[in-house]
């Protein structure tokens, strides 16, 4: 019997709108996250272009002790989680625990909690904090997830630097398809705004000096960010039986590794990639599909990516519409392909293609329709989701209307 996938609820914090709806305007109207800020730990710090999550503190303080003392990757996984989960309309008995399952992932896990630590040891001379290690393992957001609501389902984080959260999906997919879940929640969060980790990312000199601009012959790299997106993943007659709403259908799911670098992305590799999600998908009209690209804005991803979107579609690319919503968002690293996810399914829904802000300069070599700085209305039936990671790392989602 086969097991068709749905997604029946979605979850998000981001630095464009710490809940779904807020983020579905903020996409529509081409708002950007990105702003120079300082982050510091006491009196180290540094100053760069960065994406922040905002006014959620009251949201974690009510989240409970266990969660206040978690780090700030597993407070906003929950987040996350609770909306998804509302919004899906689940509601938890032991048989639908025992066969919920968990796959949450983070590219680094509790880096705050890491900064904290080392902080304490070097320049205090003090021991870290007893909990330190529960805070900074990268499963922690599936097992606080889990923990708050009793599911005793597959549960486990991936970490695949920024294909964790699409590998999760895909992953969680396939466990349902599989027969060992009927339902799952899916994606990732990432909490790196830290004064040691964006020194490490400054020094590898790829960050924007301003902005990020994908596919912007201008551009000059990429921004991070930070926050979380969850999506129900459900088998559909599972769905169908319960009354849940069925708000688009996982039909395909590729992944693979360039086997060739840890930073230089492969054209191949990401051709191969989205070529495997669609094998089993019909596309009938090209300019009904929207591909949420992985448009990071730095000078090897964006032309790679273009390259490799023609490579896959062929003829059909010029028909295609395309957007990095990286944009307005930043790049959330492990997150990424969690909130961007759920960007191309709320695409389905609407019919509003979320744009590409600060493309200014047409560069020759990204010569896509990549919505340049205004939302298109457009009746999209597919969509496809692209994460392309350090160490070769590729992961795709195909979403279809229901």
């Amino acid at each position: 019997m086969t097991r068709n996938v749905v997604v029946t609820g979605y979850g998000v914090i981001s630095p464009i709108g710490a809940d779904a709806a807020s983020f579905r305007d903020c996409l529509a109207n081409g708002r950007c996250g990105i702003a120079s800020d300082t982050f510091s730990i006491e009196e180290l710090s540094i100053t760069l272009p960065g994406a922040r999550v905002n006014n959620i503190d009251a949201r974690i303080d009510a989240l409970g002790p266990a969660l206040k003392r978690a780090d700030r990757v597993s407070q906003m996984a929950v987040l996350a989680a609770d909306e998804a989960i509302a919004h899906a309309g689940l509601e938890f008995d032991d048989e639908t625990s025992a066969r919920t399952a968990c796959i949450i992932g983070s590219g680094i896990g509790g880096q705050g909690s890491f900064d904290r630590s080392y902080y304490d040891m070097l320049k205090k001379e003090r021991r870290p904090h007893p909990l330190t290690i529960l805070r900074v393992i990268p499963n922690a957001p599936a097992s606080h997830v889990s923990i708050r609501h009793g599911l005793r389902g597959p549960s486990f984080a991936i970490a695949s630097a920024c294909a964790s959260a699409t590998h999760s999906i895909g992953v969680c997919a396939d466990i349902i398809r599989g027969g060992s879940a009927d339902v799952g929640l899916a994606g990732a969060s990432e909490a790196v705004l830290t004064y040691g980790a964006l020194e490490a990312w400054s020094a590898m000199r790829i960050l924007a000096d301003e902005t990020c601009r994908p596919f912007s012959k201008n551009r000059n790299g990429l921004s991070i960010g930070e926050g979380a997106g969850v999506l129900v993943l459900e088998e559909e007659d599972h769905a169908k039986a319960r009354g849940a709403t069925i708000i688009a259908r996982l039909t395909g799911f590729g992944m693979n590794a360039d086997g060739k670098d840890m930073i230089n992305p492969s054209m191949e590799g990401a051709a191969a990639c989205m070529k495997a999600a669609l094998q089993n998908v019909r596309i009938d009209e090209p300019s009904a599909v929207y591909v949420n690209a992985h448009g990071t804005g730095t000078f090897l991803n964006d032309p790679t990516e273009t390259k490799a979107i023609r490579e896959t579609f062929g003829a059909g690319a010029d028909d295609l519409i395309v957007s990095s919503t990286k944009s307005m968002h930043g790049h959330l690293l492990g997150a990424a392909g969690g909130i961007e996810a759920i960007a191309s399914v709320m695409t389905l829904e609407t019919g509003v293609v979320p744009p590409t802000i600060n493309l200014d300069e047409p560069d020759p070599d990204c010569d896509l329709n990549y919505a340049p700085n205004e939302a298109v209305e457009r009746r999209i039936n597919i969509a496809v989701s692209n994460s392309f990671a350090f160490g070769g790392m590729n992961a795709a989602a195909v979403f279809e209307k229901p």
